[in-house]
């Protein structure tokens, strides 16, 4: 049974025009219908910020939504990731958030999937018509960036596809400080081109862990990176592994007592192995409130998105500030191609040890395969397609281009997206290929 005004704040922003609307939005109630009943969004990420997003996205009418993540619940957990109880301890936060969510909000479907994100294929991820991401590393976010970047395609005039584009909002919190950020593939600035903005992760010397620790961060990373080494190298360390970390607590808790440094906790043991900063409920709050208010905006078109990066800083009172990143038009995932110059007289043999020897691409390629339009050009597995394509090795890739610009698509077993490259040919004016590395394999 529907509450009378229960989407009455929902219905101010679809049922009215305003000065400020997205392109193509049309005020009607089927708005809201489709937002609740067609729109399917995904949330990857249930931890601190991913309850918010969840609870927040269901109140904003959005009617289908999926979540992933491949953590259990903690203790530590309850202070700020509040969906979850201590009855929940060990259960799935994928699992647990979704049936929370779906008590509290009558009508709304929550799909849990309990699991890494690279365990799922493309096509789970082509299903969904927006992303919102509650991560806490930069190598999740990258991953899912060149995913969701793999879809993209161009047009002849290259213009971006809009019909393969899955658009992302990003929320990140570290203490009092947050961002969030819209990712419209091929659109505005992909999470790779920015990589280069987020600080170094801190490091310390190996002397200062051996011989003169000062900190209890120190006695944790000496018993990580030494003597986990030394006393366990038959096994591989994993993080996510509760033993494990257990192990490591223990002897960073005995070399702090041996050094006098006090503070070695479990949860500060998590935080420096997995370069993690604590969480503040707060933060969380305001950060996903404007994640799920862009993914609104992104589904309905009520509002014009935002340009396209919000950071948040509440260490002295609550100041935001928005700031317009620029596309990277050489980006080697949502880019329409990374200028590439080749002689005419190439051959696709020598054009693929280029590539890989090219510093943009290093440690990106390992054996590529390479085809143009709908024809392969060269592919490295099956062996019977091996053989079938190995004589085009020595022929000249002008030629297997038909002398026109194109495109190749290039799929390594290394990449997770697709990334382009122009290539032009010396000698013959511009002529520009484009070349999809797609991910995979």
């Amino acid at each position: 049974m529907e509450v009378p005004g229960r989407w009455q704040d929902i219905d101010y922003l679809l049922l009215r025009e305003g000065a400020m609307v997205g392109p193509g939005f049309e005020p009607c109630p089927e708005l809201r219908e489709a937002l609740h009943n067609d729109l399917r969004i995904l949330v990857i990420g249930a931890g601190g910020l991913g309850c918010e997003l969840l609870k927040d996205l269901a109140l904003s009418g959005f009617g289908n939504i999926d979540v992933i993540d491949m953590d259990t619940i903690d203790v530590s957990n309850l202070n700020r990731q509040f969906l979850f109880r201590m009855n929940d301890i060990g259960k799935s936060k994928a699992v647990v958030a979704a049936e929370k969510v779906m008590q509290r909000v009558k009508g709304v479907k929550v799909v849990p999937h309990y699991g890494r994100i690279e365990e799922k294929d493309d096509e789970f991820y082509r299903q969904f018509q927006i992303i919102a991401l509650g991560l806490d590393s930069l190598e999740a976010r990258s991953y899912i960036n060149s995913v969701v970047c793999s879809f993209l395609e161009y047009n002849a005039d290259g213009s971006p596809d809009i019909t393969t584009i899955i658009p992302m909002v990003d929320g990140g919190t570290e203490g009092f400080k947050g961002h969030a950020r819209v990712i419209i593939p091929g659109v505005t600035p992909c999470f790779y081109c920015t990589l280069g903005l987020f600080p170094p992760q801190v490091t310390y010397p190996l002397c200062t862990l051996a011989e003169t620790p000062r900190s209890p961060a120190h006695c944790i990373e000496y018993v990580h990176l030494i003597q986990w080494g030394q006393e366990r190298s038959g096994d591989s360390f994993d993080a996510d592994n509760p033993e494990h970390m257990k192990w490591i607590f223990d002897e960073a808790f005995k070399r702090a007592q041996q050094f006098n440094i006090p503070g070695v906790t479990y949860s500060l043991t998590q935080g420096v192995v997995k370069n993690i900063i604590p969480a503040i409920a707060s933060t969380n709050a305001i950060i996903s409130a404007a994640c799920a208010l862009e993914a609104l905006k992104i589904a309905t078109m009520c509002c014009r998105s935002m340009d396209n990066y919000m950071m948040y800083m509440g260490t002295q009172g609550v100041y935001t500030h928005t700031l317009s990143h620029e596309k990277d038009a050489g980006c080697l995932v949502c880019s329409p191609g990374v200028p590439f110059e080749v002689d005419i007289s190439i051959s696709l043999q020598k054009f693929m040890e280029l590539l890989m020897d090219d510093p943009r691409l290093k440690d990106k390629l390992s054996k590529p395969s390479i085809s143009y339009q709908k024809r392969n050009l060269y592919m490295q597995a099956p062996p019977v397609l091996e053989e079938m394509t190995r004589p085009n090795l020595n022929a000249h890739l002008f030629e297997l281009m038909d002398k026109s610009s194109g495109k190749l698509n290039v799929n390594d077993k290394k990449l997770t997206g697709v990334l382009r490259v122009s290539v032009s040919f010396r000698g013959q004016g511009d002529v520009v290929v484009d070349m999809d590395t797609a991910g995979g394999g």
